[in-house]
């Protein structure tokens, strides 16, 4: 997990991304995104995408309610993408991240940053406790861990959270 004093890399443009696909969207979701549109952001990290969902969704430096409104968000203690560790990224459940619930292991999943593209391949998607935080835990390899609420559809705070976590696929290491 990076320190304290880490700092977020420069940013990435996303200008060239389409609009989401908000079909899957809560209504609320949507409107949230769209109030996102005239707000200042923190920059963003990368692009994460996952081709098999037809996912790609901005990636920001943070996992603040704003963020995930217009995008996901590295987890706050958790490694930024150009260090090494477990990149842990939040993404709402009503929004870009609903298509997680169609993930399946071996699927790859693959962030862009400004040093190159990374491409991961999932091990595992769990539902876990809220408490259970182990799925956080710091890696001797760089890793990445999707969060979000869980079930996908429930109405309120969702009770759980469903966990995707992915193994580096070092052979496809910084490709443009």
């Amino acid at each position: 997990m990076r320190g304290g004093a880490a700092e977020a890399p420069s940013a990435i443009a996303v200008d060239h991304l389409p609009p989401p696909d908000m079909t899957l969207w809560s209504p609320g979701r949507v409107a949230d995104y769209q109030a996102s549109l005239r707000a200042e952001l923190p920059p963003v990290l990368g692009v994460l995408s996952a081709p098999a969902l037809g996912l790609e969704v901005p990636v920001y430096a943070t996992d603040s309610e704003l963020t995930m409104d217009r995008g996901a968000g590295i987890i706050d203690g958790m490694a930024y993408p150009h260090e090494g560790g477990n990149i842990g990224i939040a993404g709402h459940r009503d929004g870009y991240f609903r298509v997680l619930k169609d993930i399946s292991v071996g699927d790859s999943l693959e962030l862009q940053t400004l040093a190159g593209r990374k491409r991961f391949t999932v091990e595992r998607a769990r539902v876990v406790e809220i408490e259970d935080t182990h799925v956080l835990a710091d890696t001797d390899h760089q890793s990445l861990t999707l969060v979000t609420c869980y079930p996908f559809y429930f109405v309120g705070h969702a009770p759980q959270r469903f966990v995707v976590t992915a193994t580096l696929d070092k052979n496809y290491v910084n490709r443009n």
